[in-house]
């Protein structure tokens, strides 16, 4: 992925999508000098947002045409494709002999899963209905390919396959995002899952919600919150866990904590660590011992040393962060964090994976189908560094998506998605988007202009 970086003088000189009521700034007409002092920082980008996301709060986003300062140059088909970055955690289950190691192992990649958002305070664009994202990683051993299956509301339907065979990864996403003051929430709706087909297993779950704090005012922060429970629908066995919030002192912050069970509700494996960091099992036993002689310590510092409990109106601050994670003795290390490359921070805090997900390398173009993200000019032109054209291609094609919407509605037509049909899930018993095959024949003659 190549990207174009943007001084801070040239950053604040770009133009922004017009609302009504706006000026070519982004201020409401007429407002004080006060909510012109509140501002965003993005990647690259700083300047005064109130007038638009005041009459947001507590309203779903994708409702509202956000400025393109909000994103990141990967569509959201894009970063859910980011689930397989750590592909290797299925590869181990599909290995692992025994079924409680199989499932640390998918309790790991569901933790990695939501790990690359760590900082990424940069919003994927929206996927136009009928776009397409597609990924092959032969030293991976997987393949995938995702569809947006509807607009209103905005549903992006996966499905990843091991290249030998050996398991398939599929879902459906309907995430809320909701503005609320001072940040983001973002629910993620739908079900994920998870097919061993050498064990004959079947693993589902939901991810845990998001929330980035200081929209307005202060540094941008992350944080992942809520319980996830991943369920073995072939032995009965369940994995709890609990992405813990910061907390008011800020000792929880990333920390992800929880345990499987059997069908008969015995704990037979501990799980803890970080979500941005590792996560490691252990016995039951072991960690509870460990935990109370951690409380004993902590009641005598804590008669020592009263905590700082002075709170800023203006800005959640972030908790200093422990980067480290306190191993229980006898703990089994499941998933440790890669590091980021050094650029990273001005590649809008992408991981190495996802600063591939853009590429286009020779040949690729004749191959792909005609509404795959890599060829939307909006995405392509914030790659480049082309901001004030990425904003007017942004512009072009939402345009051009409700001209379209409003000619099928004209003629009574209905939307017809063309690589995923709505059905039932037979191991959830909900409706989910489901995968009806064919992608990889190359057959694209009759897809959608996007574009």
């Amino acid at each position: 992925m190549r990207f174009t970086a943007l001084t801070k003088s040239e950053a604040h000189s770009l133009p922004m999508e017009r609302q009504d009521g706006l000026d070519s700034s982004g201020s409401q007409r007429g407002e004080s000098s006060e909510n012109v002092r509140c501002q965003v920082i993005f990647p690259f980008l700083s300047f005064s947002i109130w007038g638009i996301l005041k009459k947001c709060i507590g309203l779903e986003l994708s409702k509202i045409t956000m400025p393109i300062a909000f994103n990141e140059p990967l569509s959201f088909l894009q970063r859910i494709t980011e689930y397989m970055e750590h592909t290797y955690l299925i590869n181990r289950a599909c290995s692992l002999s025994d079924s409680i190691e199989r499932m640390q192992a998918v309790a790991a990649f569901a933790v990695s899963a939501v790990a690359s958002q760590w900082d990424r305070t940069g919003k994927p664009f929206n996927p136009l209905l009928g776009e397409t994202y597609e990924l092959i990683r032969e030293e991976q051993g997987f393949r995938l390919v995702s569809e947006q299956v509807s607009h209103h509301p905005p549903v992006s339907a996966f499905h990843a396959e091991s290249l030998v065979g050996d398991f398939v990864f599929h879902g459906s996403i309907y995430p809320k995002l909701k503005f609320w003051g001072k940040s983001v929430e973002a629910e993620p709706k739908g079900t994920i899952t998870l097919e061993l087909l050498k064990h004959n297993e079947v693993y589902t779950w939901s991810n845990p919600f998001c929330c980035v704090h200081n929209i307005i005012l202060g540094k941008l922060w992350i944080e992942q919150y809520g319980t996830v429970e991943i369920l073995n629908h072939s032995t009965g066995d369940k994995c709890v866990l609990n992405f813990k919030p910061c907390g008011m002192f800020g000792k929880e912050l990333h920390r992800v904590e929880g345990y499987i069970q059997d069908k008969s509700k015995k704990k037979l494996s501990v799980i803890y660590g970080k979500w941005t960091e590792c996560i490691w099992s252990v016995d039951p036993q072991a960690y509870e011992a460990n935990k109370k002689a951690e409380k004993k310590g902590d009641n005598k510092k804590h008669k020592q040393e009263e905590p700082d409990g002075a709170e800023n109106d203006d800005a959640d601050d972030m908790p200093e962060v422990q980067e480290t994670v306190s191993v229980v003795p006898g703990s089994t290390l499941l998933w440790r964090i890669a590091s980021r490359p050094a650029h990273s921070a001005t590649m809008y805090n992408f991981t190495s994976f996802a600063m591939s997900l853009n590429e286009l390398e020779p040949g690729m173009e004749a191959l792909l189908a005609p509404t795959d993200c890599r060829l939307r000019p909006d995405i392509r032109a914030m790659e480049n560094g082309n901001m004030e054209e990425a904003s007017q291609e942004k512009e072009r094609l939402e345009e051009k998506q409700r001209a379209a919407r409003k000619e099928r509605a004209k003629n009574d037509e209905e939307w017809s998605t063309r690589w995923f049909q709505m059905g039932m899930n037979p191991y959830t018993g909900s409706q989910d988007w489901l995968y009806t095959g064919g992608y990889f024949n190359r057959n694209y003659t009759d897809l959608p202009n996007i574009y």
